[in-house]
């Protein structure tokens, strides 16, 4: 069979360096928007998310069907966006390579285009399709993005699965049916685990599970899920940070950021502590953006300090050593996954990173996002004191 522009193209996978500099780029992209200004019979379906890795992806990966007969696409998980999008035929040479077949929406008899006279059309020229998340959860109408000529950071995945909280979303577009209510559970890379995103008409209701309110910040645009960050606690002891250091522009959590980005003040303290906590070990030269890392191939055993982000509510989310740490290929480089800017008037993203290890549910409906522990197994183990 003819390979397609879209297919067979010989990529190297990204190096940790490339990885973080499109991490940044994305960063990047997020700023500039916000300072713009048949019907399913089960209420509940689970789908594995994995990491992107094996497609050149940092991010996390979900697989759906999309057309009529179904085609399973690996889409990237995607909670700041919330176009669902993939990559279609025909497509032209500037388009970037994926692993799988592109979609091809002649052989969808389930296929519309959207007519511009649709209300539809004012938000996007696009298309609706059937859209498979299992066997007996499918949606017909399914606004969706058909890209012909596509460039991008996407690694070999076939598009984005979009979570956010304009109307477009998958969150909205199955509110009647899940009540705009969905959750998942992100594995380290390289664990070998599986996790999950999950859509499910009834939150999740737990004495362990800590809800935190959604914020009103004036500063997020409205398509982002902004939260009110309160404080850091590294080693015990909460940072001296002025609270109008995180409530201006605001904060965001993000399942598509890897690294979370701080404010400079915040960074600066944050930096700071965990130097201190580490003061006992060999550094390591700055990985990319991270500058605070370790060498720690002579070491036995050793500990990181324990570091908490409080939310609004009274939350605490106490971050694992997978959540704190970004290892950069070998016992060399143990860096911490946290990045600052360069001035305090900048939106903090709370990145996927810190939240592997944790289950984060988003009622959207009932204004709020909760966090619990996930058993998944780590690929690395060590102490946090």
């Amino acid at each position: 069979m003819q390979s397609t522009p879209c297919e067979d193209k010989a990529t190297a996978p990204p190096s940790h360096s490339e990885i973080l500099l499109q991490d940044q780029s994305r960063v990047n992209s997020i700023r500039s928007s916000i300072f713009k200004s048949r019907k399913p019979t089960n209420a509940v379906v689970d789908l594995p998310a994995k990491p992107g890795n094996s497609l050149g992806s940092e991010k996390y990966i979900v697989t759906v069907g999309l057309g009529t007969p179904k085609k399973d696409l690996s889409l990237i998980l995607d909670t700041s966006s919330s176009l669902t999008w993939t990559q279609c035929m025909p497509c032209s040479h500037s388009s970037y390579s994926q692993k799988e077949p592109t979609f091809d929406p002649s052989k969808s008899f389930t296929y519309v285009n959207v007519s511009c006279k649709s209300a539809a059309c004012s938000l996007l020229t696009s298309s609706t399709e059937r859209i498979t998340l299992s066997k007996y959860n499918m949606f017909n109408g399914f606004l969706f993005g058909c890209g012909h000529e596509n460039r991008g950071l996407f690694g070999q995945t076939a598009g984005l699965l979009g979570l956010g909280r304009d109307k477009m979303s998958i969150v909205q577009q199955t509110s009647k049916i899940y009540r705009r209510i969905f959750s998942y559970c992100l594995p380290t890379p390289f664990s070998g685990s599986t996790g999950s995103l999950t859509f499910d008409r009834t939150p999740v209701s737990s004495k362990d599970i800590k809800y935190t309110p959604l914020s009103t910040s004036t500063g997020i645009n409205d398509s982002f899920y902004a939260l009110d960050l309160e404080g850091i606690i590294v080693a015990g002891a909460k940072l001296s940070i002025p609270s109008s250091i995180f409530s201006s522009p605001g904060t965001i959590i993000d399942s598509g950021t890897v690294i979370t980005r701080l404010p400079a003040t915040a960074y600066s303290a944050s930096w700071s502590a965990f130097r201190e906590g580490m003061s006992g070990y060999q550094t390591a030269p700055a990985l990319s953006i991270l500058e605070t890392c370790y060498d720690l191939s002579m070491y036995p055993s050793f500990c990181f300090p324990k570091i908490s982000f409080l939310f609004g509510g009274g939350v605490e989310v106490e971050l694992k050593f997978e959540d704190i740490i970004y290892v950069g290929g070998n016992a060399r480089q143990f860096c911490l996954a946290l990045a600052g800017y360069t001035d305090d008037d900048e939106v903090t993203i709370f990145g996927n990173v810190q939240q592997q290890s944790l289950e984060v549910v988003y009622d959207v409906g009932g204004g709020r996002i909760g966090f619990w522990p996930c058993c998944l197994l780590s690929y690395l183990t060590f102490t946090a004191k």
